[in-house]
């Protein structure tokens, strides 16, 4: 079984300032989205039908209780993941312990396996644009699910460089929902894309885009710099 080395023999250097300045950048990107999202996400637990997103969907499909259940579910599903998959992420954190640490990732973890992935598969079978829309946010999901749960897998056999890296693999696809806003704006005021050829994109590159970024990343040695890091402050312990 694959012990963790403890901090001593990981945290041989510390991080380039370079490094450590674009980890920060993007960690406050993120928790800007989150804080956004979370003010996008707080009219619709009036529950009423003729708001925003809603506005976009027919009559018949706004008064399915499958789609309602599965819209109310994701959209707060979503947003904490999103905040505690971020929380992971951060040494300061990581200094809290080993206890902090678990209960954060009990929570992403359950909150992705259980909640916010198949009530993703919900929303996919409703969504805008026909058969593409549907397979891609489909096939988002269920990759959603399988990286978070062979991140759960590689934590409980012990495997720490295997559960960073599927753990970053999970966060990428969980950064979709800021990819997908993103790139919406980037195509459609840069490029004059057509609303329908923009959404339709975006709803593949948003979390492919992600994932193929995340290999790079990975390549470059961002798992190696996160189990240092992360996993290197909670060594010892998790090594026992």
């Amino acid at each position: 079984m694959q012990q963790l080395k403890p901090p001593s023999s990981l945290e041989e250097t510390k991080p380039p300032l370079l490094r450590r300045l674009l980890i920060t950048l993007a960690a406050l990107l993120i928790a800007a989205f989150a804080a956004l999202m979370l003010t996008k996400t707080l009219p619709y637990y009036s529950f009423e039908k003729g708001i925003h997103f809603l506005t976009t969907k027919s009559d018949e499909t706004n008064d399915n209780p499958w789609f309602r259940a599965g819209f109310y579910v994701h959209i707060t599903t979503s947003l904490v993941v999103l905040v505690l998959g971020l929380l992971q992420w951060l040494p300061p954190v990581a200094r809290r312990g080993l206890r902090l640490h678990r209960w954060l990732g009990y929570g992403y973890v359950g909150g992705i396996l259980a909640l916010a992935a198949p009530s993703g598969l919900v929303l996919a079978r409703f969504a805008n644009g026909g058969l593409v829309a549907q397979v891609g946010f489909s096939l988002q999901c269920g990759v959603w699910w399988l990286a978070t749960w062979a991140a759960y897998r590689a934590a409980r056999q012990r495997q720490w460089p295997r559960h960073v890296e599927w753990m970053v693999r999970s966060y990428a696809v969980t950064l979709a929902a800021l990819a997908l806003r993103g790139e919406s704006y980037l195509m459609y005021y840069a490029f004059h894309t057509k609303p329908i050829e923009t959404y339709l994109t975006v709803t593949w590159l948003s979390w492919v885009g992600n994932l193929v970024v995340a290999e790079v990343l990975l390549e470059l040695g961002l798992g190696r710099y996160f189990l240092r890091e992360i996993m290197g402050r909670l060594g010892r312990n998790l090594g026992a």
